[in-house]
């Protein structure tokens, strides 16, 4: 298939990602709106307060309980979702209102001790940095004293999720993560969610060359975004951006020993979704469980806008709670 992007020259790729180029090969990012953290008793839903990661590299997480956890008994603790905001790696934080809305669903709704995870964006710190963020983010949440964390959070049920390339970022520093393990407990991993998951590559998908002018995420987009994200010199084929690069079987059997469960989910509105359904394909040969949750119709990232009207958050759900369960039996039968 052709390598060639059909690029609008009508489309300023800077304008389209919100961006304006500078001096030195840096951008400056256009404000946008931004949701605080809310720790008033008084909100009915949940409660949410942030926390440093890193103070010299200035990342960041926002945490979010639900409110029913406060009046709850406090032998009670949820499971811990550890989320990862989309942007191509470039644009966003935490506090995007469509991000804030997202966390604050999944909190009510399954429910769920969520931490949302502020890294550092290309072109200032390309890949692996937002992997490697990922990783610190972790080693943080476990050593943290933070009372809300302590009270409310069990970190021995703990799941990574991210959408578009946060999805991305929690399946490389997943595996980052699976190879260390026993120094990241407490908090031990039960499982990859992987929300319309941002991979790319050199030859071109049908369903890429299909929607290249797709008008959340055109073809020409995406490879902007690889271009100023992958490390220098590096096409889309590095394993960063083409998972089928990177497969190493010896750590897939440690994934299958740790019996981590993995969740893609994307849909057919989507041009991402051939990458998508290769993941999961490939991951099922090298023995990962791994199920794939595709839909009709859609577009990349759906599940943002308005989340309380489509099923993310059940599907979700449905996967944090039947990997709970997974582990309790899978343990209770090796006492047996």
């Amino acid at each position: 298939m052709s390598d060639i992007s059909p690029v609008d020259p009508n489309i300023d790729l800077y304008g389209f990602l919100g961006i304006i180029r500078c001096p030195g090969g840096t951008i400056r990012r256009l404000p946008g709106p931004a949701t605080p953290a809310s720790s008033d008793p008084r909100n009915p839903l949940h409660l949410s307060k942030d926390i440093s990661i890193n103070q010299h590299k200035g990342t960041w997480a926002r945490i979010y309980v639900p409110r029913e956890a406060f009046d709850s008994s406090p032998d009670t603790k949820l499971p811990v979702i550890v989320y990862f905001h989309g942007g191509g790696f470039i644009v966003g934080n935490v506090s995007t209102p469509l991000f804030d809305d997202l966390h604050s669903e999944l909190t009510i709704r399954i429910p769920a001790v969520i931490i949302s995870v502020d890294y550092c964006l290309a072109p200032e710190h390309r890949l692996p940095a937002a992997y490697n963020d990922c990783l610190e983010a972790l080693y943080t949440i476990k050593d943290s004293n933070d009372e809300w964390l302590e009270k409310y959070a069990d970190l021995s049920k703990c799941f990574l999720m991210g959408t578009s390339a946060g999805g991305n970022i929690a399946y490389h520093g997943g595996l980052l993560a699976a190879a260390c393990v026993d120094d990241l407990k407490p908090l031990e991993i039960k499982g990859l969610i992987l929300h319309h998951p941002f991979f790319g590559g050199t030859r071109r998908t049908d369903s890429e060359l299909r929607m290249a002018n797709d008008k959340v995420i055109p073809l020409c987009a995406t490879d902007f975004m690889w271009e100023l994200s992958l490390p220098i010199g590096a096409d889309r084929d590095h394993e960063f951006s083409n998972p089928m690069m990177g497969i190493n079987p010896q750590l897939f059997e440690l994934i299958k020993a740790l019996g981590w469960k993995i969740l893609v989910i994307g849909c057919a509105g989507d041009p991402l979704i051939d990458r998508q359904i290769e993941l999961v394909k490939k991951l099922e040969e090298n023995g990962a469980s791994v199920k794939g949750k595709f839909d009709e119709g859609g577009y990349h990232g759906y599940g943002y806008v308005n989340p309380t009207a489509n099923a993310i958050t059940m599907v979700v759900k449905e996967f944090v709670l039947s990997s709970i369960t997974f582990f309790f039996f899978f343990f209770f039968f090796l006492l047996l």
